[in-house]
């Protein structure tokens, strides 16, 4: 009988089992997909020599993960790589906000207005990541903080609608700035810590930056695959787990899948039938025959570039999604990896990433109002395309089970659930049956590429086999 069986290969998943493996028990991993990855794969989806991301591409959580610290990867072939300016905010008359590494330049583009304003309010994290890192993304608090008062003081500012954070500037870069961060996570800006959201990911800029992995997002989980390996532990691809009779004999089950697959798989019946799943997005992968001819020459040095520009843009795209409406001009995140990594596309061609938001479950198609906003900022956009792969939410789901409807998020990030995942439970990560544990983005810290969210489950999981070991 093995030890622990874990359901699903994304980073999560896999860095449960690799956090279980280093304590000595025996570990199996079972993927559906013919190659690990989950919502960190990299294929060639138009071109061949075109390596694309099909999800997440850029991952300023990743490089700062505790869990991915403590982990040798490095030694397996993940190598971080990270562009001039970590990510720009154009605006339509050629000038940007610019998120940098250092403060002072970042404050610097957001205008003499509000560059004091922006100073003052990250002065208080700047060289503690690790700590605040630690003590945030190790929730529930089933575990003391190592450092309660700068995590309280994180709370009164991250806790509040993120519209609160916006009164502290003046003027409207730093506003659109902050709103842009936010929707990372597919949320109204109104809703409950988002706030958090925008500082942490401004924080993470001026911590660690925003990087990709030299060759794309598989050399995430292709690390923790092979250092799995090399502790033991076995991972099967090709293998769709529909019951638990599937999987063979052990003493825990940990599912990175959604809460939905979960109860479906381990007869939890009507366990997480509250759990409400968002927004999603529609997403075009691009080959392109040049760089972007960014009205912004920032833009043209950054890794990532949100279009907005304004925060009333931002705002109203997302109410749309939220209301299960296309936005008329959507909020578009892009990121281009050929600008510090040529390995990504044929010399002197580029892969380029970008989505705007759309309803949960939708199937329309958003192609021709994405590539109007990115025409908007970088004339000549179309110009540029040799081939394109779009995917809306019915072709994400298709990839990957976890983002049902789409939700990219596996589960909506708002009311009390941007918090209480994936439902109010001092142990989160537990079900009622007694061996069977959940790992994924629909337990906290949520959604990213930061595996934090496995090892938090794994800890769950070796105080059940030792409590089961002493009885």
């Amino acid at each position: 009988m093995l030890d622990a069986v874990v359901v699903g290969a994304g980073p999560n998943g896999l860095t449960a089992a690799v956090e279980l493996a280093r304590r000595g028990f025996s570990v199996e991993v079972f993927e559906a997909k013919d190659t690990v990855g989950g919502g960190a794969r990299t294929e060639e989806l138009t071109l061949p020599g075109f390596r694309h991301d099909p999800c997440s591409a850029v991952h300023p959580l990743g490089v700062g993960s505790p869990a991915f610290r403590a982990l040798p990867l490095e030694r397996y072939g993940l190598e971080w790589l990270h562009p001039e300016l970590p990510m720009v905010h154009p605006w339509d008359d050629g000038t940007a906000a610019v998120l940098s590494r250092s403060v002072a330049e970042t404050a610097a583009s957001l205008g003499a207005r509000d560059a004091g304003a922006y100073r003052r309010l990250v002065a208080p994290y700047l060289g503690k990541w690790d700590g605040l890192a630690q003590d945030f993304m190790s929730l529930p608090l089933t575990a003391l903080p190592r450092h309660p008062l700068r995590l309280a003081h994180f709370g009164i500012d991250g806790l509040p609608p993120s519209t609160w954070l916006m009164r502290r500037f003046r003027d409207e870069k730093a506003k659109a700035l902050i709103a842009g961060l936010v929707a990372h996570v597919i949320a109204p800006l109104d809703g409950l810590a988002t706030s958090a959201i925008g500082l942490l990911f401004a924080l993470a800029a001026h911590e660690n930056g925003w990087p990709v992995p030299r060759g794309g997002s598989q050399a995430i989980p292709d690390a923790l695959t092979a250092y799995l390996r090399d502790l033991g532990g076995a991972v099967h691809t090709g293998y769709e787990v529909k019951r638990l009779d599937d999987l063979p004999p052990a003493r825990a089950y940990v599912f990175d899948t959604s809460p939905t697959a979960l109860a479906r798989i381990a007869r939890l019946g009507n366990a997480y039938e509250n759990y409400r799943y968002g927004a999603s997005v529609f997403k075009i992968d691009y080959a392109l025959d040049g760089p972007v001819p960014w009205t912004a020459e920032e833009a043209r040095r950054a890794g990532t570039v949100q279009l907005g520009p304004t925060r009333g843009e931002i705002g109203k795209a997302l109410r749309q999604v939220a209301g299960g409406t296309p936005p008329e001009t959507p909020f578009l995140i892009t990121a281009q990896p050929s600008v510090v990594d040529p390995t990504r596309a044929p010399e002197g061609k580029q892969v380029f990433w970008v989505y705007g938001h759309a309803p949960h479950a939708w199937q329309g198609d958003l192609t021709d109002a994405i590539e109007r906003q990115l025409e908007r900022f970088a004339p000549g956009f179309r110009d540029l395309v040799l081939a394109r792969a779009t995917a809306g939410p019915p072709e994400l789901a298709a990839h990957n089970a976890n983002y049902v409807g789409g939700d990219i998020a596996c589960g909506a990030f708002a009311g009390l659930q941007a918090l209480l995942r994936p439902k109010p439970s001092l142990f989160p990560y537990a079900t009622k049956h007694p061996a069977v544990f959940l790992c994924s983005a629909a337990t906290p810290p949520g959604p990213g590429v930061h595996g934090m969210s496995g090892h938090n489950a794994a800890k769950a999981v070796w105080r059940h086999l030792r409590a089961v070991d002493r009885g």
